[in-house]
C-alpha cells in the first residue's frame, strides 16, 4: 500500500470501472485495434461510427428488450 493513500469515493470507483469495461468491450467487439484508415479523418469517422453503434445497441437492449445495458456480445435477434 502506498503511504498517505486515500481510497476514492464509491461513485468514482464505480464510474471508472464502467468506463474501463466499456472501452474493453469496444476493443473486443468492434476490433478498434485493427483499423486500416488512411487518414486521421477516416480514423475519426470509423471510431465515431463504432461508438454510435455501441450506443444504439445499448439503447435497444434497455428500451426494447429490457436487458442490461452492456450486454453487447449477445445477439439482438
Amino acid at each position: 500500500m502506498q503511504p498517505n493513500y486515500q481510497k476514492q469515493k464509491y461513485i468514482f470507483r464505480k464510474s471508472r470501472k464502467r468506463i474501463e469495461t466499456l472501452f474493453s468491450q469496444l476493443w473486443d467487439q468492434f476490433k478498434i485495434r485493427n483499423n486500416y484508415a488512411k487518414s486521421f479523418i477516416a480514423f475519426k469517422t470509423r471510431i465515431l461510427s463504432k461508438i454510435t453503434a455501441l450506443t444504439f445497441i445499448q439503447f435497444v437492449n434497455v428500451f426494447v428488450f429490457n436487458k442490461k445495458m452492456n450486454n453487447i456480445k449477445i445477439a439482438l435477434v
